[in-house]
């Protein structure tokens, strides 16, 4: 009688231990979805975009163990007039200008300081842009023109059956997906779900089976292409995209602070908007592809690549703004011009023949009303053209 108590004691204890368990996970799991559901209220946005460890699971990015690469400060550049109404009125929390690679400016608004990892949200798209153009030189991805299935088999069958490599790149997929960020039940938004839930973003992927065209018959922005590419990637190293950024892209760079990515609960990196850098380590990204992917005394990035990835390839309608292998290419372009973008406000912007990188975070809840990222890339040209 007294070994079945035990037992019954025994068996009390584990299910009351597995109870709590689940129920510290659940509690994980809604912690996250609340902060996500909160994370661009306007009392909450600025604090929030510099803290997303705070919601979200994340991996580091190591910056290895060598000295930081210098950025020197030159004469201090008197911005023009127009510049201040713009940090008020696009809610610029940081804004970091070099000029033949020296800092001329750097200022920091609403309680943030230059330390800050901030959001990078789209712009992290040019950074994966950056590593496929090492690999590909290395020959772990074989052809542009491969199908991303020959690497991620668990894309065959859905919408991304026939797209390839190039396809994706240029956000030439034809695969259907609902971008818009004030529709809760659009693809962008459950997304976000299944990223805050840790959820896997590689069935998501998987589970899409839509399409408006055909593969490279015509340009729409789909921020999923990105991820298909880390797909892509990882299929092709077998190896995880923090490890393999770090190693080919960052470390070389000698960054000021050690990134991070967001990830979903598997570990994956969120590769479309998940990096978090110091304003100053994205300008270091802008200056080495003013350089050509020379930095830091050596070619980190295949020079062709960088030609390659900055000029608009995309099938864009004309007179729309150009698109390459996630760099954008803004309308009126002058070469060497062009630009990583994220939403609310995240750039870096290049301007090789005035020897210019702009880069800015923001926390603008109104980026998508008409006329402003046009507005922020005439900012960016006034503050080119007049220091």
């Amino acid at each position: 009688m007294n070994s079945v108590v035990k037992w019954v004691v025994r068996i009390f204890v584990v299910l009351v231990l597995a109870a709590v368990a689940v129920g510290l996970w659940q509690r994980e799991q809604i912690t996250r979805l609340l902060a996500v559901n909160s994370l661009f209220s306007e009392e909450k946005i600025v604090r929030n975009f510099s803290h997303m460890n705070a919601a979200f699971l994340t991996a580091p990015v190591s910056r290895g163990t060598g000295p930081t690469t210098a950025l020197p400060y030159g004469t201090d550049a008197a911005l023009p007039a127009e510049v201040s109404d713009w940090v008020t009125a696009r809610d610029v929390t940081a804004l970091v200008v070099l000029k033949n690679g020296e800092i001329v400016h750097e200022s920091y608004y609403k309680g943030t300081t230059a330390e800050d990892l901030r959001i990078s949200w789209s712009v992290a798209k040019s950074y994966l842009s950056a590593l496929i153009g090492v690999l590909v030189e290395e020959g772990a991805i074989a052809s542009l023109d491969d199908r991303v299935t020959q690497y991620a088999p668990s894309l065959s069958d859905g919408a991304y059956d026939n797209a390839t490599v190039r396809n994706v790149l240029n956000m030439a997929s034809g695969v259907v997906f609902d971008e818009d960020y004030l529709d809760p039940k659009s693809d962008i938004n459950r997304m976000g779900r299944v990223l805050a839930l840790g959820g896997s973003m590689d069935d998501f992927a998987a589970d899409l089976n839509e399409t408006f065209a055909a593969s490279g018959a015509g340009w729409k922005y789909v921020s999923i292409d990105t991820h298909v590419l880390s797909m892509v990637v990882r299929g092709a190293t077998g190896r995880p995209i923090a490890e393999l950024l770090s190693e080919k892209i960052i470390a070389p760079m000698g960054l000021e602070y050690a990134p991070y990515y967001l990830t979903d609960g598997f570990g994956t990196a969120f590769v479309l908007g998940g990096l978090n850098l110091t304003t100053r380590d994205y300008a270091r990204m802008g200056q080495m592809f003013l350089q050509n992917g020379f930095y830091n005394g050596q070619q980190i990035v295949p020079e062709d690549w960088v030609a390659a990835s900055t000029t608009a390839s995309a099938p864009t309608a004309d007179g729309e703004i150009g698109y390459g292998y996630q760099w954008w290419i803004p309308k009126g372009s002058v070469p060497g011009e062009f630009m990583a973008r994220g939403i609310y406000g995240q750039y870096v912007y290049v301007n090789r023949a005035k020897g210019i990188v702009i880069a800015t975070n923001a926390a603008d809840r109104k980026f998508r009303e008409d006329g402003v990222a046009d507005q922020n890339v005439e900012i960016f040209r006034i503050i080119a053209n007049n220091i």
